[in-house]
C-alpha cells in the first residue's frame, strides 16, 4: 500500500453522520480528520430524505476536510438497516494446473455466491470462512498448494439495491467517489475486535441510533450478519414520553444521567427535566429516568441473546461479546449485557490507529474508524503501480491545502 495515501469513511447513522480521514504511514494509520453532525435524513439505518442526508454528509465531510487538511474526493461508505441479509454457502472448482492460484480461488468464491437472488438484491460482501483442497479442510491461504479439487465455505452478506443506490447517489451529489460500500458491523469489528478475539469466537453487538447490528465470528472468520431494527433512539423516544420533555432535552438527558442499570444509581440524586408548552421545568429523581432506561436496554440484550441463540453458535464464544456504538456509553451497559446475555461483556472502543486516537477512543467512532481501516487493507491487496499510487496522494493532499490557502487569501485581501 502507497505510503502517505489517504482514506475517508463516511458512517451514514440514523442520528449521526460521521466523516473520519486517515492517513497511511510507516506505522500504520494515523487519524487526521474528524467530522460529525447530526442526521435527519435516515431512519433505521436507511435514507429516507436524500436532501437532508445531502446536506448532513457535506457538513460532516466538510469539518473533516478543516481538520484534515485534506481535500476528500473518495469515501469507503457504511451499511445499515432490517434489509441487510446473511447466509452461509459453498463452492466447488476445479484447480487447473494442479496448483491452487489466484485466479481458482476467484472461480471458487464466483461460483459461492452464484446463488439466484430477486432483482432487488444484491451482494455486498463474500467473506471467506475456509478453503478445502482435496478433502483437507481448516485451510485459509490455499494460494500454492497443490490439488485438483478447490472447495470454499463463504458468508455472503446481500442487501436491498435501491437502499446500496441511494447511499451511493447521495455521495455523489457532494461531489464524492464511493469506493465500496461496506457493512457497519464488519467496520465496527474492524476497529474494536482482536484477532484472539475472532480467532477463539466473538459476538459484536453495534448499538446505534436506529439499529442494533450483530456479527460474530469464530475460527477467524464471520459466521453470521444480522441487523435488529432498534437502538438509542428508541430509549430517547422512551425517556421523551415517560418525562414528557421534548425529544431533544430527552437526548441531553440521556446522554448526561443515563444509566441502564437502575441498582448503580444513588436514589438521592436529583435531575432537572425540562417540560413541554412553556411549562416550568421539574426536579425528578434520577432512577426515575433510569427505571424508563433499563427496560427498553434490557430488550435490546433480550433480542440480541434471541439472534445468538438461534445461530447456533453460543457455545463457541469463548470470548464472550462486544459492545459498542454511542448507545454503549451509558453507565452499567456491559452490567446489565453480560446479565442478559449471559456471556462475559467489554465494551469495545477504536483500537490500532494513531493521530486523534484520543478524540476517536469512543464507541461512537468505532464504524467510521473501522471504514478508514476496512479501506486500507482493501487498498493493501489492490493491483497497482506503487509510484503512480504516492504520486497521485500526494498531488491530492498538496492540491487540498493548496485550494483551503487560496481561498483564505481571497478572503482576507
Amino acid at each position: 500500500m502507497a505510503e502517505n495515501e489517504i482514506i475517508a469513511g463516511l458512517d451514514l447513522g440514523t442520528t449521526k453522520v460521521c466523516a473520519i480521514v486517515g492517513e497511511v504511514t510507516d506505522d500504520g494509520i494515523d487519524i487526521i480528520g474528524v467530522g460529525s453532525v447530526p442526521a435527519k435524513g435516515l431512519k433505521k439505518g436507511v435514507v429516507v430524505n436524500i436532501e437532508s442526508t445531502v446536506q448532513a454528509i457535506k457538513a460532516a465531510v466538510e469539518q473533516a476536510e478543516t481538520m484534515a487538511g485534506v481535500e476528500i474526493n473518495t469515501v469507503y461508505a457504511g451499511i445499515a438497516g432490517s434489509h441487510v441479509r446473511g447466509m452461509n454457502k459453498d463452492g466447488v472448482a476445479a484447480i487447473q494446473s494442479r496448483e491452487v492460484t489466484h485466479d481458482d480461488v476467484d472461480r471458487v468464491l464466483d461460483q459461492a455466491k452464484a446463488v439466484p437472488l430477486p432483482g432487488d438484491r444484491q451482494v455486498l460482501h463474500v467473506l471467506p470462512q475456509e478453503y478445502i483442497v482435496d478433502d483437507q479442510d481448516g485451510i485459509k491461504e490455499p494460494v500454492g498448494m497443490s490439488g485438483v479439487r478447490l472447495e470454499a465455505r463463504v458468508h455472503m452478506v446481500t442487501a436491498a439495491t435501491t437502499s446500496v443506490a441511494n447511499i451511493i447517489k447521495c455521495a455523489e451529489r457532494c461531489g464524492l467517489y464511493v469506493a465500496e460500500v461496506v457493512l457497519q458491523p464488519l467496520a465496527s469489528a474492524a476497529s474494536v475486535l482482536s484477532e484472539d478475539e475472532k480467532e477463539i469466537g466473538v459476538a459484536l453487538i453495534d448499538i446505534g441510533g436506529g439499529t442494533t447490528d450483530i456479527i460474530i465470528y469464530a475460527d477467524g472468520a464471520v459466521v453470521h450478519t444480522s441487523v435488529i431494527p432498534i437502538g438509542g433512539l428508541n430509549l430517547t423516544n422512551d425517556i421523551a414520553t415517560g418525562l414528557r420533555t421534548p425529544m431533544a432535552e430527552a437526548e441531553r438527558i440521556k446522554i448526561k444521567y443515563g444509566c441502564a442499570a437502575t441498582a448503580m444509581v444513588d436514589h438521592d440524586e436529583t435531575i432537572e427535566v425540562p417540560s413541554v408548552g412553556g411549562r416550568p421545568p421539574r426536579v425528578l429523581e434520577r432512577h426515575v429516568l433510569c427505571d424508563i432506561i433499563e427496560p427498553r436496554a434490557e430488550e435490546i440484550f433480550q433480542a440480541c441473546r434471541h439472534v445468538i441463540q438461534e445461530t447456533g453458535y453460543v457455545d463457541m464464544l469463548a470470548s464472550g461479546a462486544v459492545i459498542t456504538g454511542g448507545t454503549t456509553l451509558l453507565d452499567g451497559t456491559p452490567e446489565l449485557a453480560e446479565a442478559v446475555l449471559g456471556l462475559p461483556v467489554r465494551r469495545g472502543a477504536p483500537t490500532g490507529v494513531g493521530g486523534l486516537i484520543d478524540v476517536v477512543r469512543s464507541p461512537s467512532y468505532a464504524t467510521g474508524v473501522g471504514l478508514v481501516k476496512h479501506g486500507a487493507a482493501d487498498l493493501s491487496y489492490a493491483p497497482y503501480d506503487d509510484e503512480e499510487e504516492v504520486e497521485s496522494s500526494e498531488i491530492r493532499r498538496v492540491g487540498g491545502i493548496g485550494t483551503r490557502i487560496g481561498q483564505w487569501f481571497r478572503e482576507v485581501f
